[in-house]
């Protein structure tokens, strides 16, 4: 159906978007409970679109097919005044958008309409730092608090202006984004199809990946990331809470942050609604298309950028079309490619992550060799990105887990490929000298790029011919998460695995294997320090000690060198220290 309040589309239910007319089909046939299930939606006098006096609704049905036998029809309009239906208490939520170094985005649904608040505060149970009220009475309520202080924790209360308090405890806490020119530990995990109802692969996933948070003293990352396939299999606002925000709602819905992108069922599995932009997924979710969140403005819901300390991350649609008939599909120049250059090319990040739901190189559930979306993508998306400096691309959509090698320039067959379409064909897993991290300079920016796939995290799938071998060998039929720490030019990156333990790990290092030179002054000091972070200690060589830094006072008149390196002699910094009377001018 579509339905229009004086001549103003309000609401829309399995149908294609763009424009609709009397011969456009409905995206799906309803049979079942699905036909007496009701779909609700909420219409605010705030809108603007119900004026006073005679307002006209105005319904027009469709059928899936001309030779359908049937066709049913209820409608029913109720009225609510403010502050008239009784206490609301909470249907869904809260949940964490938008997420900014001093801004946060509040989101829940109540059983009936109320003036949403929320109250901030740096301690359980003390809101004093901000506060925030809604204008209009709703049962779908998003409250922006600003105003707040980079990398602080807080904890929020939300109820209604009446006084009403839902939900504030200790598990009611976040932390604004750091600044970009942080050097701490930055931590993101990434969940792919989590809501296809797979129940005891959901929960054991979350299990598993809060005891991974606990045991290594972690209240929660510093980004969630969903890679698509939010709620199965039609993407509808039910899925979405039996599937989704029944599941984690009770735990890290509220204290993730999260930034989502779509996958093919958030748009009900159907090519008709690629042009949609009022499916489920687009009501139920608030992104940083503003530019509000560090990127260029996007200002399109499903696509968009956001920084978090210095990672630059990408959110992409890899199903729905773009008003100029474009997707990640299109070859030549685009809306999304022509945002993209923009948003890169003000980008100052150390790091750049892209993610999406599509993945180029699977061998899972999925088959890249032969379905025709993940071919277009390999050949006419992967090699623009990758001529950008993406450091690494994260997809859903195949029921596996998957990590490449780190690879450049490679859009053939998975039996195409060989060492020539590696920079390092090492497992990264940096555990001895056979396996040492893949070390890169951020110039010049077609420097490879790591490809993880993680669809695991609530679905399960088989395998085609060819898995855990070519591009990606690092690859597990089974349930997981994957998660990932940044900290100044390192990364780790693990797949937590359903069964707990850790499947799969890497480390990429950025600008090391450094060079140096320094001139100073006969009998002064120099302190040399390596240009990577680790835990443990460093080897020195014409010099004591084992940490990052050290202080080195050379013999005078003369050149003198140092170096530091891993235990595994995978990364090697040199420094040069030249003494003399007079410092040169």
């Amino acid at each position: 159906y579509v339905i229009y309040v004086n001549g103003i589309e309000v609401s829309r239910d399995n149908m294609p978007g763009g424009t609709i007319n009397y011969t456009t089909q409905a995206s799906t046939g309803l049979g079942g409970s699905a036909e007496t299930t009701p779909v609700s939606f909420d219409l605010s006098v705030c809108s603007g679109i119900l004026v006073e006096g005679n307002n006209t609704i105005a319904v027009e049905m469709h059928q899936n097919s001309g030779g359908s036998s049937d066709l049913g029809f209820d409608l029913e309009l109720v009225g609510n005044a403010g502050g008239a239906t009784g206490t609301p208490s909470l249907t869904r939520g809260p949940y964490l958008q938008v997420g900014s170094e001093t801004g946060m985005t509040f989101r829940w649904r109540t059983n009936t309409i109320c003036y949403g608040q929320v109250k901030v505060g740096l301690s359980n149970g003390s809101y004093l730092t901000a506060s925030a009220d809604e204008s209009c009475p709703t049962t779908e309520h998003i409250v922006r608090v600003n105003g707040l202080t980079a990398d602080t924790k807080y904890f929020y209360q939300i109820g209604a202006t009446d006084g009403t308090i839902l939900q504030g405890d200790a598990n009611n806490f976040f932390r604004t984004n750091p600044l970009e020119n942080t050097t701490r530990k930055i931590r993101i995990v990434a969940f792919g199809d989590c809501g296809r109802g797979d129940v005891s692969r959901q929960e054991d996933n979350l299990n598993n990946y809060q005891s991974y948070l606990s045991a290594n003293g972690i209240d929660a990352p510093d980004a969630w990331l969903l890679l698509g396939d939010n709620a199965y299999y039609q993407g509808t606002d039910a899925q979405y809470t039996t599937n989704f925000f029944d599941i984690y709602g009770s735990t890290i819905l509220k204290n993730h942050k999260l930034y989502p992108a779509p996958g093919n069922h958030d748009y009900a599995n159907s090519s008709s609604n690629k042009a949609s932009r009022s499916m489920p997924y687009h009501q139920n979710f608030s992104v940083p298309q503003n530019g509000e969140a560090g990127g260029v403005a996007s200002n399109h819901q499903n696509f968009y950028s956001y920084n978090v300390g210095n990672i630059h991350f990408i959110s992409i649609d890899s199903y729905g079309t773009e008003s100029d008939g474009t997707s990640i599909q299109t070859s030549g120049s685009s809306l999304l490619k022509t945002w993209i250059d923009a948003d890169l090319a003000a980008n100052t990040s150390k790091w750049t992550v892209a993610y999406w739901h599509h993945p180029p190189y699977t061998k899972g559930s999925h088959n890249s060799d032969s379905e025709g979306d993940l071919v277009n993508i390999r050949n006419n998306f992967i090699g623009y990105l990758e001529a950008r400096g993406v450091d690494m691309i994260i997809c859903g959509h195949t029921h596996v887990y998957e990590r490449g090698y780190l690879i450049k320039n490679y859009t053939g067959n998975w039996s195409s490929f060989s060492g020539a379409n590696a920079v390092s064909m090492s497992s990264g897993k940096y555990t001895s000298s056979s396996d040492c991290p893949y070390v890169y300079n951020s110039t010049p920016a077609n420097h490879g790029t790591v490809y993880v796939v993680e669809g695991s995290t609530g679905a399960s799938g088989g395998t085609n011919s060819g898995f855990a071998s070519g591009p990606m060998p690092f690859a597990v039929n089974d349930g997981g998460v994957f998660y990932f720490e940044v900290e100044d030019n390192r990364l780790d990156a693990k797949m937590l695995r359903r069964n707990g333990t850790i499947f799969d790990q890497f480390t990429i290092i950025k600008d090391a294997n450094k060079t140096t030179n320094y001139n100073i002054a006969n009998g002064s000091s120099q302190i040399l320090t390596a240009s990577w972070p680790k835990t443990g200690n460093y080897t020195w060589t014409n010099t004591s000690g084992t940490t990052r830094s050290v202080s080195v006072t050379p013999p005078a008149n003369t050149t003198t060198n140092y170096s530091v390196t891993d235990e595994y002699g995978c990364v090697t910094d040199q420094f040069s220290v030249t003494t003399s009377i007079l410092l040169p001018v």
